[in-house]
């Protein structure tokens, strides 16, 4: 593992004239699990480096040739000999685009330590949407600087996940707040854009008026005219950084009065560290380097004077600020470095956990589950299949969002967005950001569109995404061409998918994507029912079928040719009764309805639409085997790979079924025992934890034991 930190040309790596960029750096890879495996390149001609380990990246300049450029090209060199696995440029926007176009395998990541609306490669809203498509990682000093980045950027990207806050830090050190010295400290450039006009005309009135106080400047500006002199005013000029620590550990008051929006504000930060009772401007990210202090509402010399003043005569106030600046400081080197090692870790790790599991995964996953939960349609619609998954799930232990895209589209539609469409997937975007599931699974969630998936993928790396399918896949028959496309359309963003009908024999699928078989799940708290027990059901055989689903009512001119083969068995089977629905004009029923129907039944025709094809059954397979009805498929169904005659009964044409309906119809006693032991096995083997298991396991490829799942210990 190679991890390579790339510095800003020139910036001095050295203890001697350290920089906020190189402080952050050394503390920070210091501090980290990875330091073994990090090369800090940079550019100095100072000899007094830091004690880690470090590539002085050496020029040969010619006058009319770019620093910067060769720096890079420099840089690069190495890269082409040893390619590291990370590089990690900070604060050089316009090095990273030089760096992409000429590194393809890399990750990058971009650390953002000043204004990104004042930096070379990221002033233009077309810049930083570069950096965010092409970037692994952003990183920014502040929450001031990450919104001036995003600035002029809508959409998606505004919850992108590549784009995180890691403060600058420094180490906590104990201080003794009885050895406070009535000091009042400035540290920065001594000029206007600091403040430090400000502060001088303030400090001096301050002094004029407390005998006993004495304020500190630390910092130099040599194009600066601003010269203030006092005999208790001590003007040190640059010093090093570990004689500034100690100073602030002695200093009562410090004072960062700054005009200039500050991207986080260093010397602050250290003085709050330090336990000064410290005084800040409101410009930028100032505000998030300390818990305790007093923030100037306005800038002036006046508010800056009263604030100092305000300070001294209260001593109370004055201590309980240093005491609560120390006791909840939290820019520390040690979290900063720990949440620089998570990015990296998550970066970094390629290979799957390998967990054995069988019938239970072993992390405790969120899930964001997005299909048609049909809340819009009152509960009409409750016992689908996308529920039935969704209680695998659970009752696998994990968290579980349920995410209705329909009925999101539905609420959202508008004269703007006629469809919903927009709303839907921006909804998705920010439920992403905001729930950060492990697993997001689509369930025929047609309106996502797919570059909202690859932007998901693209900014949460660590996400999978895997898609399931119910409808039938035909060739031939309907919907075939619409229903492939729906599958396709997202495959080349999934890691897995998952179809009731068998992958073998559909020749559309890619062959790099797992494309993997799924029985309808049964669930326990849906298929309640054991009509084999029921000596009370007063119809023989139960049939519904539906093409009005969402209206609840059949469609006028539409005819299902299910109809005609229905109609053709009832003719041919005399002395036994048929309760139909969504036949002959009879409405289809539903939930309620539905299922008290069903347990008035003996036995249920598992017909499905278009010719039979493998594997392929609608839920209705579920909702007759799950509840104790003895149930009728056709053989070209390569059901009986998982069910034998005493379990399911199987026929291949009309008169077939007929005469086997005939038979068990006079035979209860065989009727119902067949029937019990299709429940048995169907809800001990194709149950919705089973097959929510096998999705989880699949996707996170957990290993797990062949014959734990009954569809993949069969022989075809």
């Amino acid at each position: 593992m190679k991890i390579s930190i790339l510095l800003p040309y020139k910036e001095n790596f050295s203890p001697i004239y350290a920089g906020a960029v190189s402080l952050f750096v050394k503390d920070t890879v210091k501090l980290s699990e990875y330091k073994k495996y990090i090369t800090v390149f940079g550019n100095t001609n100072l000899r007094n480096i830091f004690k880690l380990t470090y590539k002085n990246i050496e020029l040969n300049r010619k006058l009319i040739q770019s620093g910067s450029k060769l720096y890079v090209n420099e840089f690069l060199k190495f890269e082409n000999k040893l390619p590291s696995d990370l590089i990690e440029i900070h604060n050089r926007p316009n090095y990273f685009h030089l760096i992409y176009k000429k590194i393809n395998k890399q990750k990058i990541v971009l650390y953002f330590h000043n204004d990104p609306l004042t930096m070379t490669g990221s002033k233009s809203i077309i810049d930083r949407k570069k950096l965010l498509i092409n970037a692994t990682k952003i990183i920014f000093n502040s929450h001031w600087s990450r919104k001036r980045f995003l600035q002029g950027i809508e959409g998606m990207h505004v919850n992108s996940e590549k784009i995180i806050v890691i403060y600058q830090s420094i180490s906590p050190t104990r201080v003794k707040l009885n050895k406070k010295k009535k000091w009042i400290t400035f540290v920065g450039k001594l000029n206007q854009a600091k403040g430090y006009d400000l502060f001088g005309k303030a400090v001096l009135k301050i002094l004029k008026k407390y005998k006993q106080w004495k304020g500190i400047v630390i910092g130099d500006e040599p194009r600066s005219t601003l010269i203030f002199k006092h005999k208790r005013l001590n003007v040190m000029g640059f010093t090093n950084h570990n004689k500034v620590l100690e100073i602030f550990k002695k200093t009562s008051i410090a004072v960062a009065c700054s005009r200039w929006n500050e991207p986080l504000g260093r010397s602050s930060l250290e003085a709050s560290s330090r336990g000064c009772a410290t005084i800040i401007s409101n410009r930028g990210g100032l505000p998030e380097t300390i818990t305790h202090g007093v923030i100037l509402k306005k800038l002036n010399v006046f508010s800056v004077y009263t604030a100092i003043k305000d300070l001294i005569d209260n001593e109370k106030k004055r201590k309980q600020l240093q005491g609560l600046s120390i006791k909840n400081f939290f820019h520390t080197n040690k979290l900063s470095s720990k949440k620089m090692d998570d990015y990296r870790k998550n970066i970094l790790q390629t290979k799957p956990i390998n967990k054995k599991s069988t019938n239970h995964s072993v992390k405790s996953l969120r899930i964001l589950h997005v299909t048609n939960f049909n809340e819009r349609h009152d509960g009409r619609l409750f016992f689908n299949t996308g529920r039935r998954i969704n209680n695998g799930f659970i009752r696998l232990g994990h968290s579980v969002l349920e995410f209705s895209d329909r009925d999101i589209v539905k609420h959202y539609k508008s004269f703007r967005d006629h469809t919903g469409s927009k709303s839907l997937n921006r909804k998705l975007i920010n439920t992403v950001y905001n729930y950060k599931p492990d697993l997001l699974i689509f369930g025929h969630a047609d309106l996502i569109k797919s570059e909202t998936i690859a932007y998901l993928k693209d900014n949460y790396k660590n996400l999978k995404v895997a898609q399931w399918f119910l409808d039938p896949l035909i060739k031939n028959g309907p919907d075939y061409e619409k229903n492939k496309s729906r599958i396709l359309d997202k495959i080349k963003f999934t890691d897995t998918n998952f179809l009731t009908t068998s992958p073998d024999v559909l020749d559309f699928l890619p062959k790099n994507k797992p494309c993997l078989f799924i029985p309808n799940p049964s669930d326990p708290s849906f298929e309640v029912l054991n009509n084999y027990e029921n000596n009370q059901c007063s119809m023989d055989v139960f049939f519904a079928l539906s093409h009005g689903v969402h209206r609840g009512i059949l469609k006028k001119g539409k005819h299902d040719e299910r109809a005609d083969f229905v109609n053709k068995l009832v003719e041919k089977t005399p002395n036994v009764k048929f309760d139909l629905y969504g036949i002959n004009n009879i409405q289809p029923i539903w939930a309620d309805s539905y299922l008290k129907s069903i347990a008035n039944a003996k036995m249920g025709i598992n017909l499905s639409r278009g010719n039979p094809i493998k594997y392929y059954s609608s839920d209705r397979i579920t909702q007759f085997v799950g509840n104790g009805l003895l149930t009728f498929i056709h053989d070209k169904t390569h059901y009986n790979n998982f069910f034998s005659e005493d379990e399911i009964i199987f026929y291949n044409n009309v008169s077939n079924l007929s005469e086997k309906i005939q038979k068990f119809a006079q035979d209860d006693n065989l009727r119902k025992k067949i029937a019990k032991k299709g429940k048995m096995k169907y809800m001990k083997f194709f149950n919705s934890t089973i097959v929510a298991d096998y999705i989880i396991n699949n996707t996170f490829e957990y290993s797990y034991k062949k014959n734990t799942y009954l569809w993949e210990n069969v022989k075809n």
